[in-house]
């Protein structure tokens, strides 16, 4: 028989008296309100891996820095079975943390502008002495929303700013008013004018003044190079003092363990890195006691604004803090800024390749970073009061912190030699071998240049002798130290899409032959496309065959690419992918404990073991020694060190390229376009900064409009000169009449074709809170095609972990209905939202051995028709063709088995292991 379905929701946590509920969402909230500690979402666990020791020698390291920190776990998950990373596991409320230590030293107490400390509890003092309603330099509210309005949202370009205000003045003439502005010269002439936020642009030029040859100079040497640059200093004062960034600001290094006594690694605060470097300036900084300790994070990356017309490469350089919070980095708005665009030199071919000219650019861009940075080195050996976010002032000790580049910019930013690793000395064809290996350091370096010819440095060491890296100019700043993992171009787009993918092509192709191994890839490619449709989820139509990748589609291939390859490929390269999805994955989470940086080391050894069947296949036959795949070897040092990498990632620096580089290139003439973006950038950060002014004053709350209805006393009906209509809902489909055959009389019937779910999910596509919001489909035809019909996960027993806390179904139907109350219990004025689905359930007691996702078959009745009651899912293809007219809208409907796709998303992944 099947499952009847329930049309109310009882508490299982609540016995004497029962706690019934309305809906799942009503549910929702009143466990989170009254039973939050026994429910949370679940995640993988495994045993709890021995306290990692604390290397103070710089100089050495075990065979990698894993080897030891979890020695014992992996004598536990021997690297040949896949099942092992499954189990045991947890609740996630074991992954919250249970205590906090602070550094001692280094407290971020608050002070007086003097420096004077303060007694606990003192208020801070006062941001700004402006009174409230003073809009300067704009007359009044209107003014200022017209202003962002135009110029930041609208981007409108200055002659239809002259169109659209010469009409407004033409409108309010007759009335004897003007519009807010003259034209676009008396807009930019109020923005220009704004104080806050005011750090002007410097210029800084540099020549090359080495030997010349005697004839035919090259024009190269003739060059003057600018660069141009705002001064660090005041950049960081005035992040410092936005209050935007109250709540999402550390002033004190911390260390975070979990109930099970557990370190938790987050943000870069809570990492070992500041925690040295905190212990260190205790040390060497005079009257430290009660400081804020304030890193700096940089980064840099070459980016072309336009292909097609000629020479439009920029070359920025971005700083952040790293006492902001992660969350806050990742969401692309004024927590990133460009304090510098380099020069890019270029070079007559002939010239291009010769050693002096190389030796030019390193140098160019060593000189001009320390040139530029200059400012902060005080900062380093003394306190410098500062105003904090919270508004209090407090002293701080700054630090040069992590650099974000991929790999060709750190071999630059290091000072190596190409495809050796800025992070150890590994040996660039051995760089897959497991042995052991000094890492990289400041120290050892010096020791180096002063013991070693060049030819020998650059040989034996991976080390450029002619030129001295910028930190060296710094007080406790190691370069190799600094520079930190990147997710997008060493894991996503690195080892997933240029190397895995790659290579999964190039096996189908070696070992079937050309037609057979084309008609293979279509079948993989039959198979993305044919994907269910899930919130969040890229639809491949073509599958993965297009030319130019993005970050974004590696990401979303990722998410499909597993399951559609299981039966086409054979299982150690299916296990291969399995094995590496599973430490990338890991890797994206927003917090870490000490048991989940063991699954990633697990994790990573099984991806090293299994991708050997690309070399025994004749597809990598020199091994891997690649220092994109070597990259791995180092995350779990740098997440000690760091935190999560997700805080520290190219993606967020590429993305400031859109705002900070592209749009303004386009508002440009073209003609010497870096100036004119250098201003459209400051009138940006104005606008930004004068709209936090005033939001911290209070006087952005509302709209204009509801501002001016309050002030004037009228209704909004009222100025729109007649009666509101009753507001419909638009996501009510149709009308029912009442079904008889309900468990109980109802009223009318009211069917949704979708449904809002909010939840906590702390990850990457979540906002700066961690909420994330997902739709819930159910609808007869999905953008004018085919039905959709959405699958998702249901609670059923919480303390049971991962998976096996879930029910897996697919939603049918949304509906909302009010009860009779003569009949029903739940009387109520109410209408009661519920949803009819299919159920579905495990096919095995366990994950799916090849590619460890579990796999659930549709739950059927006697006469072979799928249970309904009141998760996304993929496809078991098997070993069969693919049907090229099976499209993804029937796919739910066409196979006896699906994989429950824990990589759909990172929130999925956490709770579906």
């Amino acid at each position: 028989m099947g499952r009847r379905l329930r049309l109310i929701a009882e508490c299982p946590h609540c016995v004497k008296p029962e706690k019934l509920c309305k809906n799942l969402s009503g549910l929702t909230q009143h466990i989170n309100s009254v039973h939050l500690e026994l429910y949370q979402a679940p995640i993988p666990l495994s045993p709890s891996p021995p306290p990692h020791p604390v290397h103070d020698d710089p100089m050495l390291a075990p065979p990698s820095p894993q080897d030891t920190l979890f020695a014992n776990e992996a004598a536990h998950h021997p690297t040949g079975h896949d099942s092992e990373l499954h189990e045991p596991q947890c609740n996630l409320q074991d992954d919250q943390p249970a205590r906090t230590e602070f550094h001692s030293i280094l407290s971020g107490r608050p002070c007086s502008a003097a420096g004077e400390d303060l007694p606990e509890g003192t208020a801070p003092p006062p941001r700004t002495n402006a009174l409230f309603g003073d809009w300067s330099p704009f007359a009044n509210r209107i003014e200022m929303g017209l202003a962002v309005f135009l110029f930041k949202k609208e981007e409108m370009p200055q002659s239809n700013i002259n169109t659209l205000l010469n009409l407004w003045a033409a409108d309010v003439l007759r009335y004897g008013g003007r519009p807010p502005f003259a034209d676009y010269i008396d807009l930019y002439r109020t923005i220009d004018s704004i104080k806050l936020g005011d750090i002007p642009w410097q210029c800084l030029k540099v020549t090359y003044n080495g030997p010349r040859p005697a004839h035919d100079v090259p024009t190269w040497m003739e060059e003057t190079y600018e660069i141009w640059f705002r001064d660090p200093h005041s950049v960081t004062l005035k992040m410092l003092a936005n209050p935007d960034f109250e709540d999402g600001f550390d002033t004190v290094p911390y260390r975070e363990f979990t109930a099970a006594g557990e370190r938790r690694y987050g943000n870069l605060m809570s990492a070992d890195w500041a925690r040295r470097q905190s212990d260190q300036s205790a040390l060497e900084v005079p009257n430290s006691d009660g400081a804020m300790f304030v890193s700096h994070i940089f980064g840099s990356d070459k980016t072309t604004v336009s292909v097609a017309t000629g020479q439009n490469d920029f070359y920025p350089l971005y700083m952040s803090l790293g006492n902001l919070h992660n969350g806050l980095r990742r969401a692309h708005r004024d927590y990133i800024l460009p304090i510098a665009f380099l020069a890019i030199p270029k070079a007559e071919r002939k010239y291009a390749d010769t050693t002096t000219f190389r030796r030019f650019r390193r140098q160019l861009f060593h000189t001009s970073l320390s040139a530029i940075l200059q400012s902060l080195k005080h900062g380093m050996t003394a306190a410098q009061v500062v105003r904090c976010p919270d508004g209090h002032f407090r002293r701080a000790i700054w630090a040069l912190g992590p650099y974000i580049a991929d790999y060709p910019e750190q071999v630059l930013v290091a000072n190596i030699v190409q495809g050796w690793c800025p992070a150890c000395l590994k040996y660039p064809d051995r760089l897959d071998k497991d042995e052991p290996h000094l890492k990289r350091a400041r120290i050892h370096t010096e020791m180096l240049l002063r013991t070693f010819e060049p030819s020998a440095l650059w040989d034996d060491y991976g080390v450029v002798a002619d030129v001295v890296p910028f930190t060296h100019d710094f007080p406790r700043a190691d370069i190799n130290e600094l520079l930190s993992g990147d997710l997008l171009h060493q894991v996503i787009k690195g080892c997933f899409k240029d190397h895995l993918v790659t290579w999964v092509g190039q096996y189908l192709l070696k070992t079937h032959g050309e037609a057979r191994g084309k008609e293979l890839l279509d079948e993989i490619d039959r198979r993305i496309a044919a994907t269910p449709p899930f919130p969040g989820l890229r639809h491949f139509k073509q599958g993965r065959d297009f030319k130019q990748w993005t970050g974004d589609d590696s990401k979303a291939l990722m998410k499909v690419y597993l399951p559609a390859l299981s039966g086409v490929v054979p299982s150690e390269i299916v296990h291969t992918l399995s094995a590496f999805l599973e430490f990338c994955y890991l890797a994206r989470r927003s917090h870490l404990t000490d048991r989940a940086l063991a699954q990633m080391d697990i994790a990573r050894r099984r991806y090293n073991e299994h991708r050997k069947s690309f070399k025994d296949e004749g597809v990598r036959p020199t091994g891997f020694s690649l220092p994109r795949q070597h990259s791995l070897e180092h995350y779990l040092q740098h997440i000690l060190n760091f935190g999560v990498p997700n805080g520290l990632c190219s993606s967020m620096t590429e993305a400031k390229h859109i705002k900070a580089l592209k749009e303004p290139w386009r508002r440009s003439n073209r003609f010497e376009a870096l100036g004119q973006m250098l201003l459209t950038n400051q009138r940006l950060e104005k606008l930004s900064a004068a709209h936090t002014d005033f939001t911290a004053r209070g006087m952005m709350a509302g709209t204009c409009l509801s501002a001016a209805l309050a002030a004037s006393e009228l209704t909004q009906q009222e100025l729109m000169g007649g009666s509101s209509s009753p507001q419909l809902n638009v996501d009510s489909d149709e009308d029912t009449p009442p079904d008889r055959d309900l468990p109980y009389p109802v009223g009318r019937v009211r069917v949704f074709h979708s449904a809002v779910a909010t939840f906590y999910a702390p990850s990457d596509p979540s906002g700066i809170g961690g909420m994330r919001r997902e739709y819930i489909r159910a609808t007869p035809s999905w953008r004018n095609g085919p039905s959709r019909h959405d699958c998702v996960f249901l609670g059923k027993d919480p303390s049971t972990p991962g998976f096996r806390s879930l029910h897996v179904a697919r939603v049918r139907l949304l509906l909302s209905f009010r009860p009779d109350s003569l009949f029903s219990v739940l009387a109520t004025s109410e209408e009661i939202p519920c949803a009819l689905v299919e159920w579905f359930s495990p096919v095995n007691d366990c994950p799916d051995e090849e590619t460890g996702l579990w796999m659930v078959e549709p739950d059927v009745n006697e006469d072979g028709s799928r249970v309904l009651g009141l998760v996304h899912l993929e496809h078991s293809f098997g070993e069969d063709p693919m049907p090229a007219y099976l499209k993804s809208s029937d796919a739910l409907d066409s196979f006896r088995a699906y994989y429950v796709n824990r990589y759909a998303d990172p929130h999925a992944h956490e709770i579906a292991s």
